[in-house]
């Protein structure tokens, strides 16, 4: 982690401090992207770090509430998190770690304030919403949920093509992302009262709440949520199909990182089509070995990038990227 903020210039030590329990965050909650993230040139890690982790500490407050708080409750710490931010980056510094990360980030590459907006409003939703009946329904919320991380790391990342280019890639793929989480984690959402698949489309399959609390009780599957899995599968498919070209519109040095998280977390679909739909006694995973052998042939190819073209990658300053 040293070696990693002396890269980015990351000098001060309370800043330090703070982008290193933002990568503690993402080393134990985020595998899949903390491995990805390996990938990258170790200037560009901790920024990646404080972006995670201050996805995850809003998330957390929204998920893993004390025991006993209510929605109110929830709510007013969101809006204590959500003024923190925005004096943070009014004052350029925060004196919570995970905060202080975000915001010497943030500046540093110059990231559109507004996408945290966008991301507090869809963690709100969850206090109040518990199904979408359509997909716009569903995307209004992965718009803020999804879609504004694909933007956030943009910068980070940094394009070979002008930014504005690759930013749709950057959103879908930041979208199809969590639309495998949701397909991931149907149980557990539905065991927090939520769902997070399209209504309508589920009763095409003749698929209804009632259906999948059966599921969820019985950890077992029936062939009309098969069904309804499946072309949710063949949906989130298409939108990997969408993010998929962006991938070479990134900086080179940021390309092994993304396809990594790409194929891995892709690969999740497959996994739960090999379970036979089954999302309710298992958890979809990637092996270790699978993982171990994604991971060594990218990490080889970013090694041999950054060989090829060394200082390719200069940490920016006033949110001025540099991608070679």
């Amino acid at each position: 982690m040293r070696a990693e903020l002396d890269a980015a210039g990351i000098t001060e030590p309370h800043l330090r401090r703070a982008y290193a329990r933002c990568r503690r965050l993402n080393a134990q909650h985020g595998k899949t992207y903390f491995l990805a993230t390996r990938m990258l040139a170790p200037a560009q890690r901790p920024a990646i770090h404080a972006l995670y982790g201050l996805a995850r500490y809003i998330d957390d407050i929204v998920d893993l509430p004390p025991e006993g708080a209510t929605t109110a409750d929830i709510d007013a710490s969101l809006a204590e998190v959500s003024d923190a931010l925005r004096h943070g980056l009014t004052d350029g510094e925060s004196r919570d770690p995970v905060l202080a990360a975000a915001v010497d980030t943030i500046g540093r590459y110059g990231i559109d304030h507004s996408l945290f907006d966008d991301f507090l409003t869809s963690m709100r939703m969850d206090l109040t919403v518990e199904r979408y009946a359509t997909r716009p329904d569903l995307y209004r919320y992965t718009r803020g949920s999804a879609e504004v991380i694909g933007l956030q790391v943009l910068p980070v990342l940094g394009t070979v093509a002008p930014p504005g280019e690759a930013a749709p890639a950057a959103a879908a793929l930041g979208l199809a992302f969590q639309l495998t989480n949701f397909l991931r984690d149907v149980a557990e959402d539905f065991e927090r009262g939520r769902i997070y698949l399209p209504l309508d489309e589920l009763a095409a399959s003749g698929v209804d709440p009632d259906r999948i609390g059966w599921c969820v009780r019985n950890r077992r599957t029936d062939p009309r949520v098969i069904a309804a899995l499946r072309a949710q599968i063949a949906a989130t498919r298409a939108v990997y199909a969408k993010a998929e070209p962006g991938i070479d519109q990134l900086a080179e040095v940021s390309r092994p990182c993304v396809r990594t998280a790409y194929v891995l977390y892709s690969e999740i679909l497959q996994r739960i089509e090999d379970a036979g739909y089954d999302v309710f006694s298992r958890r979809a995973s990637v092996g270790a070995r699978r993982k171990l052998v994604v991971g060594t042939a990218a990490l080889a190819q970013a090694v041999w990038v950054r060989r090829r073209r060394p200082g390719g990658w200069v940490p920016p300053a006033s949110g001025e990227v540099t991608a070679s």
